[in-house]
């Protein structure tokens, strides 16, 4: 079993930064991809960044120049450092992991971008 644990959302202005955090617990080995998505109120979940490895990433268009991911083996966690933020980020953001054919979420973080 993986346990996922996502912190950092908040309430920021437009064109602000936030920096999500996905503390990975459990079964940790062999955990890859790991990645975050975000779900809007009304919308599908959508993918927002995915890590392989140690430094292969991917993004969605919507968010490519503005969103990093990362993640410190040493610390079992993932980030997700965000800035120039739009309204349309507001989203509940969820961590994902994926480990030996079984995917594993978080409970999720809320970002909410005033205009």
């Amino acid at each position: 079993q993986v346990q996922l644990v996502e912190s950092g959302g908040g309430l920021v202005q437009a064109g602000g930064s936030l920096r999500l955090s996905c503390a990975v617990s459990g079964s940790i080995f062999r955990i890859n991809p790991m990645g975050w998505y975000r779900q809007a109120a009304g919308k599908q979940r959508e993918l927002v960044a995915l890590i392989s490895g140690s430094t292969s990433t991917s993004y969605a268009d919507s968010v490519k120049g503005r969103f990093t991911i990362s993640k410190d083996t040493s610390k079992n966690t993932v980030y997700l450092q965000m800035n120039s933020l739009k309204p349309e980020d507001t989203a509940v953001y969820y961590c994902n992991a994926n480990r030996l054919g079984s995917v594993y979420w978080g409970k999720g973080t809320l970002v909410t971008v005033s205009s």
